[in-house]
């Protein structure tokens, strides 16, 4: 304890006056950039190979294999041009000081706001805060429309994935814009006003805030927001939600709702997923998974989900990205009061056209620390890829012992070739940006874990 009050105490008497922080994450993302073009080189070469792993040889035609190559390196122009256009945009945003120019402007449209409809605030950096958020959320939003579009119209479309139709792409658009006008508001608000009574222990009580306000999504995402985009329907009476039952109740499953979801509204591709608290847990199929596989296999693969449950993986996971946030609400409390964070990104008196007091806005601030603490995100995302490689295939030995190694076997390879997903996969791509374990890696450890069990 001495010593971690030692460490602390230096980083808090840390002079921080010349620390060019914005140029330190230009520079970071730039690094970063490079590096993951690096691993996309990589994994184009695996790509390209002429045939698929040898364990999937006979389980893969040459057919499906060039359909999946051509969808991959499609896919991967995509992706190259997208970060690379990204980058530009963050950089240029950066360095023509964007973001005290939307600042700015919050300021001026919260003036008009309150001058064309008489009412008055006595916290108006918390308004401005939510215009700011807001608007800076729409913009982003829109210039994202045209890459979400081409994506969906044609690499989607090329490659028989998209079901979707110009007029529910405009619609689901705006659904999602109203949303972020609704739900936005009540989030900031209430966050800027935790960071403006700041205490020592600022931590948790953003911690504590951000920690219900998961809870409060979980909660209501699949119930309010999630049936304003699909329909979900009770699965139907039948032999398929028997077997389900039957799995959930020899596995002391609380189940309690199956749905069917018209996933294929809007995409071939297929998923299942579940939710709920306690006692009280739902399982949803998308349509095109039921479709895809036989009932056996889709039992196989909610055998895998159940697993994540049975071995408390969800709750794992969910308690590790907490933690996780709680020792960066701590790192925060370091710089959150920097004035050379602030003048470094262009905030300060130079921001000219608000109040003296608003030069430095707090939720601003936190921004900035999320920008900077870039680094430490990446590792972390790497490390949760790790844990999360693991889980899987402990998931998937969960669904073996069940008795279900053949059809998990054939449910996973039916859906790589639905998917047309790349059997070939380089090493480091795929450790560092996978958060499940390639195919070959998995169906090895299937047949070897079907083996002990013989």
């Amino acid at each position: 304890p001495f010593l971690l009050m030692g460490v602390l105490s230096k980083l808090l008497s840390f002079s921080d006056e010349n620390v060019p922080y914005k140029e330190l994450f230009m520079g970071f993302s730039v690094a970063v950039y490079s590096f993951n073009t690096y691993l996309e080189i990589r994994q184009l070469r695996a790509i390209k190979l002429k045939k698929p792993p040898v364990e999937l040889q006979a389980n893969i035609t040459e057919e499906n294999y060039k359909k999946a190559q051509a969808y991959a390196i499609d896919s991967w122009w995509y992706r190259l041009v997208h970060t690379t256009y990204s980058l530009g945009e963050s950089l240029a945003l950066l360095s023509l000081n964007g973001l005290p120019y939307f600042w700015k402007l919050s300021g001026k449209a919260l003036d008009a706001i309150l001058s064309k409809t008489g009412f008055t605030t006595s916290n108006p950096e918390v308004w401005q805060t939510i215009v700011f958020v807001v608007s800076l959320s729409t913009v982003q939003a829109i210039i994202n429309l045209p890459w979400s579009a081409y994506k969906t119209f044609v690499i989607e479309a090329k490659h028989g994935f998209n079901k979707s139709t110009v007029k529910l792409f405009i619609t689901d658009f705006f659904k999602q814009i109203a949303l972020m006008g609704v739900l936005m508001p009540p989030i900031v608000g209430p966050f800027t006003r935790i960071l403006q009574v700041a205490s020592p222990m600022l931590p948790l009580y953003l911690w504590g805030f951000f920690l219900g306000l998961s809870l409060i999504f979980m909660t209501i995402y699949p119930v309010l927001i999630a049936p304003l985009f699909n329909k979900f329907d009770p699965l139907p009476e039948g032999s398929l939600k028997t077997k389900i039952e039957a799995l959930a109740q020899r596995l002391d499953f609380p189940l309690r709702r199956l749905y069917k979801v018209d996933g294929s509204k809007r995409s071939g591709h297929s998923n299942a997923y579940m939710y709920g608290f306690f006692k009280n847990k739902r399982i949803v199929l998308y349509d095109t998974l039921i479709n895809q596989c036989s009932e056996d296999e889709v039992v196989a693969v909610l055998a895998h989900e159940l697993g994540h449950a049975k071995l408390g993986h969800t709750k794992l996971m969910f308690a590790m990205g907490h933690s996780v946030s709680l020792v960066q609400f701590c790192l925060f409390t370091l710089i959150r009061n920097s004035a050379q964070l602030y003048n470094s990104f262009g905030f300060g008196p130079a921001a000219a056209g608000v109040a003296e007091q608003y030069y430095r806005p707090v939720f601003v601030s936190f921004i900035l620390f999320q920008m900077l603490s870039a680094p430490v995100d990446e590792v972390v995302q790497f490390l949760s890829h790790v844990v999360s490689r693991r889980f899987e295939f402990q998931a998937d030995g969960f669904a073996v012992k069940q008795g279900a190694a053949k059809e998990l076997e054939a449910a996973l390879l039916l859906l790589e070739k639905e998917n047309k997903g790349m059997s070939n996969v380089d090493p480091w791509y795929s450790a560092y940006h996978y958060s499940h374990p390639p195919l070959v890696e998995r169906i090895r450890a299937i047949r070897d874990a079907a083996k002990k069990m013989l």
